[in-house]
């Protein structure tokens, strides 16, 4: 298993990882596969979504911004509940395929972090396994 660490800058913000993911693919050697990416953290998850519109970005944390406010009166009183139920929605892990060697993507497809209480040091958690 390799570790992609990040450092977050905002609040909410999507984070586009998939150049450090498609490097540990290419460390990996495996030419078809499957990659396993794994979020440890509870205020924090994983997506793929448009890679060339940086608008799309924009658009996405504006409406979970607006869906799920910061401040809408939650039980949880930490002060980050917001950030638990964005990161459900988003989810924990992605399995992305691996052929010739590169991450199996349509087209303008990225691999997203998603920050929802930062900033913060994170992690992504990489395993590749090999078709065999």
């Amino acid at each position: 298993m390799q570790k992609i660490n990040l450092r977050t800058s905002k609040r909410t913000e999507l984070i586009n990882i998939t150049e450090e993911v498609q490097g540990v693919v290419l460390k990996s050697r495996v030419k078809e596969g499957i990659c396993l990416l794994f979020c440890p953290h509870t205020t924090a998850g994983l997506t793929i979504n448009e890679n060339a519109d940086p608008s799309v970005k924009s658009d996405i944390l504006q409406t979970l911004n607006k869906l799920i406010p910061e401040d809408a009166g939650y039980s949880h009183q930490e002060g980050n509940a917001d950030s638990h139920v964005k990161s459900s929605l988003f989810g924990s892990s992605l399995t992305i395929f691996i052929k010739s060697g590169e991450l199996a993507f349509g087209n303008w497809q990225g691999i997203y972090f998603c920050e929802g209480d930062g900033p913060r040091q994170r992690q992504v958690w990489v395993n590749i396994l090999k078709q065999e």
